[in-house]
């Protein structure tokens, strides 16, 4: 069995406040006997719930995440949330890179750095998500394009910044209603890249930063995944935005790894 294993799910444009705040105190409600030194559990809602899911949360038990974040604590940048901001309503984490971000909203390499350095100034822990498309998967560039993601999107971090610093592969390919999920042996063969490089840019430091594997987990796969020696956690979908569905992933992954 890992250390500690982390688990987590980004409920993107669904869920109201209301059942934002059913979710967590559900999730926490059935999660709340397993050990916290087993595992790492997190939710990334929307903007508008954060303050409710944050006020609803049990510290010992969740962390509650941003979606997306502005790279300056003020300004003129209309539509944006700064890290300020967040703080101001108890954020443990931002999300930094999601393939919806970069594919669908047109963030780039350059604004995710902004984005990561940011976070990480203001004490967020902070999950850089790093994939590749289709084409570039069909093209054989897919390590070279996680590569490039990293070595860009982490550009000017420091060793003592990565103690905050998490990292998850998310294969465009894989997200969505539509998406087709890895293979567990594909997803490691890319996550021993990703664990190359950030020990390339960090030393032995990089060698601690969580990687995460997300796009379309569900509880036919998630176990397999799991046991994958280097997959750090699972960041997982629509399968885990009903809490019962989501205890069940977990306590099947816990009971597979003893």
């Amino acid at each position: 069995m890992k250390k500690r294993f982390y688990f987590g799910t980004n409920t993107k444009m669904y869920k109201t406040i209301k059942d934002t705040v059913e979710f967590v105190k559900s999730l926490q409600e059935a999660t709340k006997d397993i050990s916290r030194e087993k595992i790492t559990l997190f939710v990334i809602p929307s903007y508008t719930t954060l303050k409710d899911a944050n006020e609803t949360k049990d510290e010992e038990l969740l962390m509650i995440g941003a979606q997306n974040m502005g790279w300056e604590e003020q300004g003129q940048f209309t539509g944006e949330i700064s890290p300020l901001m967040l703080q101001e309503v108890g954020t443990d984490l931002v999300m930094i890179g999601h393939s919806e971000r970069r594919h669908v909203l047109g963030e780039t390499d350059e604004e995710e750095n902004k984005k990561v350095l940011c976070a990480l100034r203001h004490d967020f822990t902070t999950l850089l998500c790093v994939g590749e498309t289709e084409e570039e998967k069909e093209y054989g560039i897919s390590a070279e394009t996680i590569r490039i993601q990293l070595k860009k999107g982490l550009y000017g971090v420091t060793k003592e910044m990565t103690k905050k610093l998490w990292v998850a592969y998310e294969p465009v390919w894989a997200i969505g209603v539509n998406g087709k999920p890895a293979t567990k042996e594909y997803a490691e063969e890319i996550h021993i890249v990703i664990k190359e490089t950030l020990k390339e840019l960090f030393g032995e430091e990089g060698t601690e930063i969580p990687v995460l594997y997300g796009g379309s987990v569900n509880p036919e796969n998630a176990v397999g995944l799991s046991k994958m020696e280097h997959i750090d956690g699972l960041f997982i979908g629509r399968s885990a935005w009903n809490a019962d569905n989501f205890n069940k992933i977990i306590r099947d992954v816990l009971q597979e790894s003893r």
